[in-house]
């Protein structure tokens, strides 16, 4: 049963989610931040990786298939023992990053990790310079299939590795380096408060007013991020451009060719494939275009500005407690298969969760698959509105996933980015269609419409849009130096305007809006890989509806491989070809076919 809204004209009135209570239980890690068995899991580790230096150092390339089977065991055994401690560091942070004793754990987990990885560095080293011919017979042998894809990644790491001492040395300063500077804007922007209404809010409590149908709250909250995000204008400029000279440093050491190309090895996919993606998605900028015209007409206004895209239409004003969005998502899964929804059932009966909206927390929302001998667990920032029941489900999709592939073990359990979002929006799209599925009024119907393009439309086109900005500045960066506020609000309006073309008049107060993006400064390069996922799940539905028999043991089974395999690979007995020139452009076709159905509702 849905619940009235607050009243439009008032950010104060908001009524409970239900999700005030809903917290995670980290206890499946560790008891608490002082427990005792934190120093002894890392004290064991460092110790195991001793004994791996004594026994294997300078002889790797002589093993056999069955003795480096032995030592790639040990060697991911001790790994997953310290993921384990940085993991509880990270979670524990993530849920107040204002406690002084969680940044503490946090970063001695860091450190001991640097310190451990630089023991371990030798492992990688030599596996990559081992001769052809012995790397052949490795990867032929049943004794290393479990580890067969990590070898094939290792191996292609070969031009880009240095040497012993280099390695260390890098790894040692990052700590210092860009480390710190990622968890400086996380806990910054994650301390700071946006004065709406009179009211001290975090920043995602104000970004949720852009989805209110009251045009002058939007505004109101438009104004107040862009108020908050000035005042931290200094600290964000400062910390993109160190990120920015960082990244330039190590692909120079690393001889990349571009800025990208690092990240897109990490995804396994060629820089040919991406740039293919790239140019499909902005050759068809008119979608985004004709849908923001139609919206115009249908919200009844003369222009419409950058904080009106996600206002939502009278019909979709919907407000979903907790209770209700876990009963939406739940049964979505189980319509496509009952092992996924029983999957995702675990997260809420096993306090998998963090759910409520505090000070402090983390904004937005992930899902940190920990380690396989654990589970994931999912954070979220819930606010009963659409929006948030289709994150909800988008968080679930990436945890489901992760729980499937951890059978794969540490070394193969995760995906590539590219790959990594396909359980999370291909999540979203079976709660959307379930939705769509109850509801008979053509104004209803075109209000869930309407929100889901839009949604699909932040993750394919905005995404590409933002990855346009970030080839921007890292090309300025480096040929530029330094660059100033003004500079980068340059670059951000210039990639961020042609989506649009006439449709949305963006304020120069969304010049600001690039200073809060996270991806940025913590995974340059990634958000591509949002608009790769989208595309894919819009083919993946698609031959989901045309032949559903079998497909979702085949969808299962695609989860469960995990990083097991190139994403071509684990892809192709679901019918889709990653590698075809044309897969993108079969994806926009979708997205404007739902465009053409919202035109023919709203007539």
């Amino acid at each position: 049963m849905s619940h009235p809204t607050a009243s439009p004209n008032d950010a104060r009135s908001t009524p409970p989610t239900g999700a005030e209570t809903v917290t995670w239980d980290l206890s499946d890690l560790y008891a608490a931040i002082n427990d005792p068995a934190i120093d002894r899991d890392l004290d064991l580790s460092d110790a195991e990786a001793d004994a791996l230096d004594n026994a294997y150092r300078g002889r790797i390339a002589d093993l056999d298939a069955a003795g480096l089977a032995g030592l790639l065991s040990a060697y991911e055994t001790l790994l997953e023992r310290s993921h384990k401690v940085g993991s509880f560091a990270h979670l524990a942070w993530s849920a107040d990053t204002t406690v002084p004793a969680h940044g503490a754990l946090l970063q001695k987990a860091m450190e001991r990790g640097s310190r451990l990885s630089q023991k371990l560095v030798f492992v990688e080293l030599e596996l990559a310079a081992a001769p052809d011919e012995v790397a052949a017979a490795w990867l032929a042998d049943p004794a290393l299939a479990r580890y067969r894809h990590w070898l094939e990644l290792v191996r292609r790491y070969r031009p880009h590795m240095l040497s012993e001492s280099e390695e260390k040395i890098l790894a040692e300063k990052a700590v210092t380096g860009r480390n710190a500077w990622v968890r400086f804007f996380d806990e910054t922007h994650s301390a700071a408060r946006y004065t709406l209404d009179g009211q001290e809010l975090t920043r995602d409590q104000v970004l949720t007013r852009l989805y209110a149908p009251d045009r002058e709250l939007r505004r109101r909250a438009q104004e107040a991020v862009t108020a908050g995000l000035r005042g931290l204008l200094h600290t964000s400029t400062y910390v993109m451009n160190n990120i920015l000279a960082d990244k330039a440093s190590d692909d120079r050491l690393r001889k990349y060719p571009t800025w990208i190309s690092a990240r897109n090895m990490a995804n396994e996919v060629d820089d040919r494939t991406v740039e293919a993606l790239i140019a499909a998605v902005t050759s068809r900028y008119d979608i985004v275009a004709r849908y923001y015209r139609l919206k115009r007409r249908l919200l009844g206004v003369d222009e419409l500005y950058d904080y009106d895209r996600y206002a939502p239409l009278p019909a979709a004003d919907r407000y979903y407690p907790w209770d209700e969005a876990r009963e939406i998502v739940l049964n979505a899964y189980a319509g496509f298969d009952r092992r996924m929804a029983d999957t995702a059932a675990l997260f809420f009966e096993r306090r998998w969760i963090d759910a409520a909206v505090r000070p402090g927390k983390r904004g937005g929302a992930f899902s940190a698959s920990t380690v396989p001998s654990v589970h994931p667990y999912v954070l979220l920032n819930y606010e009963a509105r659409p929006r948030d029941v289709m994150t909800l489900a988008h968080e679930l999709g990436h945890g489901v996933h992760q729980k499937l592939a951890g059978r794969q073990g540490l070394l193969q359990a995760d995906t590539p980015l590219t790959t990594a979002e396909t359980a999370s929006v291909f999540g979203e799209m079976l709660v959307f269609q379930d939705l769509l599925a109850r509801e008979d009024k053509p104004e209803v119907r075109l209000a869930m419409l309407t929100s889901k393009i839009e949604d699909s439309f932040a993750t394919a086109f905005r995404q590409v849009s933002m990855n346009r900005f970030e080839d921007a500045i890292h090309t300025a960066r480096r040929t530029e130096g330094e660059l100033s506020a003004e500079r980068i609000g340059e670059l951000w309006m210039a990639s961020q305007r042609p989506m649009f073309s006439d449709s949305v008049t963006l304020t120069d107060n969304y010049a600001l809006w690039w200073s809060y993006i996270p991806h940025f400064i913590s995974t340059p390069g990634y958000v591509y890989a949002y608009a790769f996922g989208e595309l894919l799940v819009l083919a993946l539905y698609a031959r989901y509806r045309q032949s559903p028999a079998g497909f979702a043991d085949a969808y299962l089974d695609m989860l469960a491989a995990g990083g097991s395999d190139w994403p071509h690979e684990i892809v192709k007995p679901l019918g889709v070809g990653l590698t075809d020139p044309g897969f993108w452009q079969n994806g926009l076709g979708i997205l404007d076919e739902m465009v053409q159905e919202a035109e023919a509702l709203a007539k």
